[in-house]
């Protein structure tokens, strides 16, 4: 497996000792919330960029790619009846995708709840087609900066709008890019009827990034679920992605949350063996 971890979990700490911090614990991969650079993606300046691959690259961190990405900003909305508001949800994405491609990231996490949620009166094959018309307009930035744009599924307890992988898997077929996929996460795919494993293999030829969590809002191995049938179907499906420990409760500090977490998924790869 190769691991990484997104991370506003170290919340005041600057980019630099993060990876540095990360790369001793053992991880190999960082993925980063856009919020945690700068208020909005287009206020950061080249030299930033430079700066932030750099501090990555000298304790050998792979940027993975960017999540959260119209988390904490306003006015965006992906399938909002103003054409407007999707135009400009689309520009911005599209300049997230550049932003990914310039830091040699990979993977766009499109989780953001409340800007997708299905607004009163809109039907939700009408919040379909208005999301996957928002998106088709940067699947050429996506293609030229060789970035994977991956459908989030979330619970209904934080958004009315793609709860589940298959939704998920609907509205990328719609679309009809090779570079919009789905995302899978433990938390949410928790809240599914559909047993976890069962999801990870119906979905394995179209999984582009995986969020390891549980749905107590922790890492893994910090609650109730058990990853052992969760990384024997990533082995079995042969995932060959980032497997990115992403937690919203960050007690009791994030040095601990992040060691017990790889501690606890090197132990479940080790007792599959292989």
């Amino acid at each position: 497996m190769k691991y990484a971890i997104c991370n506003e979990l170290f919340e005041g700490w600057s980019f630099g000792d993060t990876c540095r911090e990360i790369a001793r614990l053992g991880y190999t991969g960082i993925e980063i919330a856009p919020f945690t650079l700068a208020p909005l993606v287009t206020d950061i300046l080249p030299d930033q960029i430079k700066q932030i691959r750099s501090e990555a690259s000298q304790p050998s961190i792979k940027i993975v790619g960017l999540h959260w990405l119209v988390g904490k900003v306003r006015g965006f909305h992906i399938n909002h009846p103003d054409p407007t508001i999707r135009r400009k949800t689309a520009d911005y994405l599209s300049k997230q995708v550049e932003l990914c491609g310039k830091l040699g990231g990979r993977v766009m996490v499109f989780g953001s709840p409340g800007a997708r949620k299905v607004l009163p009166g809109i039907s939700p094959p009408q919040a379909m087609e208005w999301t996957a018309e928002t998106i088709r307009q940067f699947t050429q930035a996506l293609a030229d900066h060789d970035v994977l744009f991956c459908l989030e599924p979330l619970s209904t307890a934080e958004t009315n709008f793609l709860n589940t992988a298959d939704e998920a898997a609907t509205l990328m077929e719609m679309i009809g890019h090779p570079n919009v996929v789905v995302h899978l996460d433990v938390k949410a795919m928790s809240a599914e009827t559909t047993p976890i494993p069962d999801i990870i293999q119906k979905h394995r030829p179209h999984t582009g990034h995986f969020h390891a969590n549980d749905p107590n809002l922790r890492g893994p191995g910090m609650g109730e679920v058990d990853f052992t049938p969760i990384f024997r179907a990533l082995r079995d499906t042969s995932y060959k992605g980032w497997v990115s420990v992403e937690v919203f409760d960050y007690k009791p500090d994030p040095i601990t949350i992040a060691r017990e977490s790889i501690e606890y998924m090197r132990r479940i790869e080790a007792s599959l063996g292989g």
